[in-house]
């Protein structure tokens, strides 16, 4: 008999891309893959009958897809046996991982320095699915608010700064298989997200930036800039912090240029580029 090869659901939207075609996939490594992407920040913990609802995947699957991975260490038994969490085998791929990224050596000083100069949160970010995820965090040392985000941490798409700024360099093509995903995962909640989101991306391609006010975290107003390596991988430097330090035209007026300018050190070091702004004539 062939084996079961039963195509997954459509994820939510804190997972992985819709895909149309399978063909080229391993479901049972796909599958073992979507077991981990359903651990996060707010999810830490998660019980095998969890992780099968958040899957889509039958519940013996998810049994023998956990023992495998307890058995090479992504996965780990919590001290109350009912439940699982990530292993050390993650945290060292994860390290793995961070460790090649020869960007964050050069980002964080000056990352760093701004932080420290405007009193603003400063965040690296790189695309993972359909969300944004901190490869660099730089915090002032004394700060107000803050939106406690640190490496690892995720932010969304299509109303983060950050997933904005992203967005707004990609090929027109790709941003529309793009949109076409989140549509998908988002269902009805896309035809609120997506005009601010469209407006976001209009002013990121004429201005060079991107805002965020209260849209991703209600109490925190953010600005980003798209950055992109010398292999065209985009990334995205965000600054911010809460709404009442930064009112929209301290964003615009001082955080801009300034995160600007600290994109194109980056960018030059790395050597790649920061997209420029496509100012319309008026």
């Amino acid at each position: 008999m062939a084996a079961e090869h039963n195509p997954l659901p459509v994820p939510s939207a804190d997972t992985t891309d819709a895909r149309v075609d399978r063909s080229d996939t391993v479901s049972a490594l796909e599958r073992g893959i979507s077991v981990l992407r359903s651990f996060s920040e707010d999810r830490p913990l998660l019980s095998p009958a969890e992780l099968a609802r958040i899957t889509g995947i039958p519940r013996p699957t998810v049994n023998r897809l956990v023992s495998t991975l307890v058995a090479m260490g992504m996965l780990k038994a919590s001290p109350a046996g009912d439940r699982l969490a990530l292993g050390p085998g993650v945290v060292s791929l994860s390290r793995v991982f961070l460790g090649s990224l020869d960007v964050r050596a050069v980002a964080r000083p000056v990352m760093q320095a701004l932080a420290e100069e405007s009193g603003a949160s400063v965040y690296l970010a790189v695309r993972d699915g359909m969300e944004m995820v901190l490869i660099e965090a730089c915090r002032p040392r004394s700060t107000m608010l803050s939106a406690r985000l640190d490496v690892g941490s995720r932010a969304p798409l299509p109303n983060s700064a950050l997933g904005r700024a992203y967005l707004s360099a990609l090929d027109d093509a790709t941003r529309a298989q793009l949109f076409d995903s989140m549509r998908l995962m988002r269902g009805p909640e896309w035809d609120s997200l997506a005009p601010a989101m469209l407006r976001a991306i209009d002013e990121a391609q004429r201005l060079g930036y991107c805002l965020s006010l209260g849209e991703f975290h209600r109490e925190i107003n953010s600005v980003s800039v798209p950055l992109v390596g010398p292999g065209n991988e985009i990334m995205a430097l965000n600054g911010g912090g809460a709404g009442f330090v930064f009112p929209e035209e301290r964003l615009r007026d001082e955080l801009a240029p300034r995160l600007r300018a600290v994109a194109g050190r980056i960018a030059s070091e790395i050597g790649g580029h920061v997209p420029g702004p496509r100012l319309q004539e008026r």
